[in-house]
C-alpha cells in the first residue's frame, strides 16, 4: 500500500482521486491549497504527490521542488488542466516524475503510479547507503541548489560526460571539480581548457601537443592537454567557443580517445573522463550550423543546469558570510559583520554576473571599510548602489504621468474625468505594491499576508486583477 497526496483545488477531481486510489488499495488523502500541501508533505511519509499547477494560493510547478525536498522524498505527478510544452520542461527539470493532463487522468494515472511506486521500491531493495558528498566549496541550501547537487550525486560513480550550462559566474569551473573530488579518478590530474582563451591557430596544438618542428616556433615537443589529463578528469570550459574544424577532431577523439599530435603519425591514448561547460545555447548553436550535432550528444551524457543567483536568493547571507570570513583570512583583518540594510541591498540586486559578482562586490566593499568594524550599504560599489536605489522605487525613469499618457500633452487633448483619472492612479498604486509585496515576501503567500494584513483570499483576488504572479519571487 502506498502513501499518496493529491494537491488539488478541484474538491470533485480530488475525492474521485482519493476514491479511486483507495479502492486499489492505497491510502490517499486530499488537499486544497499550497500551503497545505506543503505542511501535510513536511509532515507526513507520501510516496506519491499528484501536485496541481494553479492552486489559490501559488503556482505548483514553482513549489515542486519543496516537496520533493521533504523527509520522505516522494514521487511528484504533476496534474494540469491545460498543458503546454514549457510547462511540461519545466515540470521535469524540477524533478517531476509525469506531467498528466486532468482530462486524461482517469486512463493514464495508473500505469505511470504503478512505475514510480516500482522505481521507489528499487531503490528501497537496493539497500545501499546514499553517496555523501565533499561538496564543502559550493556554498548554498536553497532548493535550487540542492536540486544541482542531487543531479551531481549521479555523475560521480560512472564516466559519463557531463554538460554543466548555466551564465557567466555560476560556479561551473567549482561544480566539475567537485566531481573530479568526488570519483574514482580523484588521484589523478584535473585538467582545465579554457576554450575560449586559446589562438584558434593554436587550439589544436594545445588540445593534442606536437613534435618538436611541426610548425613555426615549435622548438621543442609539447605534450597536450588530452595525455596529461589520461586517467583523470579534462575539462573543457566554454566548449561552445571551440571552431567547428577542431570540434571533428575532437569528436574523434571522445569517440575512440585515441589521437595524434601535431606533426606525429603515431597515434596515442588518453582514458580520460569529459566534463564540459558553457554559457551558450548549444542547441540554437546547432540549428545555426555553429556547432556540431553529433558533438553535442556525445558531451551532453548528464546536463546539469546551474540556477543564476537571483534564482536563490535565499544563499546570498551564506555566500556572503563564506566570502567575508575568506577575505578576512586572506586580508588579515578581524572578521566584518553587516548591517541588515548592507545584506538586505545585496539581496536586492539582480547580480548579472552571479557569484563571481558577489565576490568581487563583497572584496570591494572590504577595501572601503577596511578599518571599520561594519559594512554598511554605502561600502557597496556605486553601481550597485545605484540600481538597488532605482529598483526600490520601481525603476521608473519617467514620470507617471508621461509613463501612463494620463494627462494631455497638447491643449487640444482631453483631460480625463477625475474619477478615470483616480481609478486609473489607484489601479496602478496597486499594483506596484502587490510587486513589491511579492518581491519582499519571496513569493510567500503567507508571508505577503502578514505584510499587507490582507486575507488570503483578499489578496489572491487583487493579484488576478493586476495580473501579479508569484513566478519568479520564490525561487
Amino acid at each position: 500500500m502506498a502513501e499518496i497526496l493529491v494537491v488539488d483545488d478541484d474538491d470533485a477531481l480530488g475525492a474521485m482521486l482519493t476514491d479511486k486510489l483507495g479502492r486499489i488499495g492505497h491510502k490517499a488523502i486530499a488537499v486544497m491549497s499550497l500551503a497545505e500541501g506543503i505542511a501535510k508533505a513536511a509532515a507526513d511519509s507520501f510516496d506519491i504527490i499528484l501536485l496541481d499547477v494553479h492552486l489559490p494560493d501559488g503556482n505548483g510547478l514553482e513549489a515542486l521542488p519543496q516537496f520533493k525536498n521533504t523527509p520522505s522524498s516522494p514521487e511528484v505527478i504533476v496534474i494540469t488542466g491545460l498543458g503546454n510544452p514549457e510547462g511540461a520542461e519545466l515540470a521535469i527539470k524540477r524533478g517531476a516524475w509525469a506531467y498528466l493532463e486532468k482530462p486524461s487522468i482517469i486512463q493514464e494515472i495508473l500505469p505511470v503510479l504503478i512505475d514510480a511506486l516500482e522505481y521507489r521500491e528499487g531503490k528501497k531493495n537496493a539497500g545501499k547507503k546514499s553517496l555523501v558528498l565533499d561538496s564543502s566549496f559550493i556554498i548554498g541550501k536553497s532548493p535550487a541548489m540542492q536540486s544541482c547537487l542531487d543531479q551531481m550525486k549521479k555523475t560521480v560513480r560512472t564516466n559519463i560526460s557531463v554538460l554543466l550550462t548555466g551564465e557567466t559566474g555560476v560556479g561551473k569551473e567549482l561544480f566539475a571539480q567537485t566531481i573530479h573530488k568526488n570519483s574514482p579518478r580523484a588521484a589523478r590530474n584535473f585538467v582545465v581548457v579554457d576554450c575560449a582563451a586559446f589562438p584558434e591557430t593554436l587550439v589544436e596544438s594545445m588540445l593534442f601537443g606536437h613534435l618538436k618542428g611541426a610548425f613555426t616556433g615549435a622548438d621543442s615537443s609539447r605534450t597536450g592537454l588530452v595525455k596529461q589529463a589520461d586517467g583523470g578528469t579534462l575539462f573543457l570550459d566554454e566548449i561552445g567557443e571551440m571552431n567547428l574544424s577542431i570540434q571533428k577532431k575532437f569528436l574523434r577523439t571522445l569517440q575512440e580517445h585515441e589521437f595524434r599530435s601535431v606533426g606525429d603519425d603515431h597515434v596515442q591514448r588518453s582514458s580520460f573522463r569529459l566534463i564540459a561547460a558553457t554559457n551558450r545555447d548549444l542547441d540554437a548553436m546547432v540549428r545555426n550550423g555553429q556547432f556540431r550535432a553529433d558533438l553535442l550528444y556525445r558531451i551532453q551524457g548528464f546536463a546539469i543546469e546551474l540556477p543564476p543567483l537571483r534564482k536563490r536568493v535565499d544563499d546570498i547571507k551564506e555566500l556572503t558570510l563564506y566570502h567575508l570570513n575568506r577575505l578576512s583570512e586572506k586580508y588579515a583583518v578581524p572578521q566584518k559583520k553587516f548591517c541588515p540594510h548592507f545584506l538586505e541591498s545585496l539581496m536586492s540586486y539582480s547580480w548579472p554576473g552571479n557569484v563571481r559578482e558577489l565576490a568581487q562586490c563583497l572584496e570591494a566593499a572590504l577595501a572601503n571599510a577596511f578599518h571599520e568594524p561594519m559594512l554598511h550599504a554605502r561600502h557597496l560599489p556605486e553601481r550597485i548602489r545605484i540600481q538597488v536605489t532605482r529598483a526600490a522605487i520601481n525603476g521608473q525613469d519617467t514620470p507617471l504621468e508621461e509613463e501612463n499618457h494620463v494627462f494631455p500633452s497638447t491643449p487640444h487633448e482631453e483631460l480625463p474625468v477625475f474619477r478615470e483619472y483616480r481609478n486609473h492612479l489607484l489601479a496602478k498604486a496597486e499594483q506596484d505594491y502587490l510587486r513589491h509585496l511579492m518581491k519582499l515576501s519571496r513569493g510567500s503567500i503567507k508571508d505577503a499576508c502578514k505584510i499587507s494584513g490582507l486575507g488570503r483570499t483578499r489578496l489572491h483576488t487583487l493579484m488576478k486583477k493586476h495580473n501579479v504572479s508569484r513566478l519568479g519571487w520564490s525561487q
